[in-house]
């Protein structure tokens, strides 16, 4: 095991989030400003990072486009600014998502999201194996959050099929020992009770997409984590866009109440 005494607390900490009964809600951060940011709100348990964002942020498309090596970096980099635990979104693994995860936990991660990129199912289980392998090696309770491109790769199909590939994907990957199974894409609530009922409850996680049940509905139905993904860096932008937006056309500035929070 190489893992250290406090990536295993937090790993431990981070998997009691997800089986709790409260629903655990994650704002997705991007470098080490936005994690202190988002890490200073009163009830923030755990952190969660975007690839998107991160590889926007170097100048580099979503998509395994940014050097692994650098996106570890700067995942390290958000886990040294917190005492929260941290769950990285390491795309699909970067040709090897076993070794991926065993150096995100050398960083210090204690889950990720790793996507399954509707990969012959087969092998998908042997990717979820294997994650879970390394991390039974480290001794972290890791909590990978085996996600199902189901939807999100397929948005023009039949709702009924995407979701039936799901539940099988998803079955699949909890038999393969993930704690909790991530199924990206805007979920109505018929198609949330049909996955909590049968992965179980506190074994769902969700995007927080507009238009998707609130986050207390989902609490209530057995849904184990929200997470807003690319979306939070989005808003941040949006407000650094409309103050441009107001010194350049309107001859405006800061606007009131905003912040000192770095």
């Amino acid at each position: 095991m190489s893992a250290t005494d406090e990536t295993r607390r937090k790993g431990t900490e981070l998997l009691r989030l997800h089986e709790a009964d409260e629903l655990l809600s994650v704002v997705n951060v991007w470098d080490a400003v936005s994690a202190r940011t988002v890490a200073a709100v009163e009830g923030t348990r755990a952190l969660a990072t975007a690839s998107h964002s991160i590889a926007a942020s170097f100048g580099y498309e979503d998509g395994e486009n940014i050097p692994v090596a650098l996106m570890l970096e700067q995942v390290g980099r958000i886990v040294a600014a917190t005492d929260l635990p941290v769950s990285a979104d390491l795309e699909g693994g970067y040709g090897d998502a076993a070794e991926t995860v065993r150096r995100a936990i050398g960083v210090g991660v204690v889950g990720a999201n790793i996507e399954d990129q509707m990969k012959p199912l087969d092998e998908a289980v042997r990717q979820v194996e294997a994650i879970m392998r390394v991390a039974s090696e480290e001794g972290v309770d890791f909590v990978l959050n085996a996600r199902t491109d189901a939807f999100v790769l397929n948005r023009e199909g039949d709702p009924d099929e995407n979701l039936a590939t799901a539940l099988e994907r998803g079955r699949a990957f909890l038999d393969a020992g993930a704690p909790v199974v991530f199924v990206p894409g805007k979920l109505t609530e018929a198609q949330i009770e049909t996955l909590v009922e049968a992965f179980g409850p506190r074994r769902l996680t969700t995007i927080g997409i507009p238009g998707t049940p609130s986050s207390a509905w989902q609490q209530e139905h057995g849904v184990a984590r929200i997470s807003y993904g690319p979306l939070s860096q989005n808003v941040a932008l949006t407000a650094l866009q409309q103050l441009a937006e107001d010194v350049e056309q309107r001859g405006g500035g800061i606007p009131e109440g905003t912040r000192i929070l770095n």
